[in-house]
């Protein structure tokens, strides 16, 4: 089912008028703070699993929230892998937020499941080596100085809900220009807080839920759309 929500945020994104971004409706929650954020940020936005729209929009937002294995089988269902899958194969920028940075990875672990990802990245993710869980509440971040998604924000809070996390990085790019730029956070460990590499990125928090600092991070992505 298509829905619709057209917004201007108070601070469009500046290069000739609100860019389009999808909202990809594959069954997950909390989907509808994510689009109120976009359209606060400047995005013009829609919520749907309609493959021409996914493919068309200037960007594709991929929400997430639960367990690492129903997320996946409920995008699969829509052929939701398939259509980021495409995206990024043709360069169009995508956003994973939580869930749906996780399973950007190769395979994820939960009470002893094991379930493939999307494999657009190495690695695995897995439950955190902490002394409390969920990790749930607001925690700083470590941003690489080139960090897009973090201009101006690098010194905010940013919030978590999650137990799982990736927290090891294998890719480095054949050069400066390619080389993949890593956010750290941490909670008992250290881990994988957001990545931006090419078309895709992704934040293990929500930015959604982040207050103006979350608003910001939104309107830098859309900013490169």
């Amino acid at each position: 089912m298509t829905q619709g929500v057209a917004a201007a945020g108070p601070s469009a994104p500046s290069g000739g008028g609100r860019k389009r971004v999808v909202v990809l409706d594959y069954g997950s929650g909390n989907v509808h703070s994510a689009v109120k954020a976009l359209a606060k940020a400047g995005a013009e936005v829609e919520l749907t699993r309609d493959p021409r729209a996914v493919a068309e929009a200037d960007g594709l937002l991929v929400p997430g929230v639960g367990a690492f294995d129903a997320v996946m089988r409920q995008l699969r269902e829509v052929r939701g892998d398939e259509l980021i899958d495409r995206r990024l194969a043709g360069g169009r920028p995508v956003l994973g937020i939580c869930v749906g940075e996780q399973v950007m990875f190769e395979r994820g672990v939960e009470r002893g499941i094991e379930t493939e990802g999307l494999g657009q990245w190495p690695g695995t993710v897995r439950k955190l080596e902490a002394d409390v869980l969920p990790h749930m509440g607001w925690n700083t971040v470590e941003a690489p100085e080139n960090s897009v998604l973090f201009r101006g924000i690098a010194e905010e809070r940013f919030y978590f809900v999650h137990s799982y996390a990736a927290t090891e990085w294998t890719i480095e790019g054949r050069g400066e220009s390619t080389r993949p730029v890593v956010t750290w956070a941490e909670h008992g460990e250290r881990f994988i807080a957001a990545v931006e590499n090419g078309p895709l990125s992704a934040t293990q928090f929500h930015p959604e839920k982040s207050g103006e600092a979350g608003i910001q991070l939104l309107r830098n992505w859309i900013s490169t759309l």
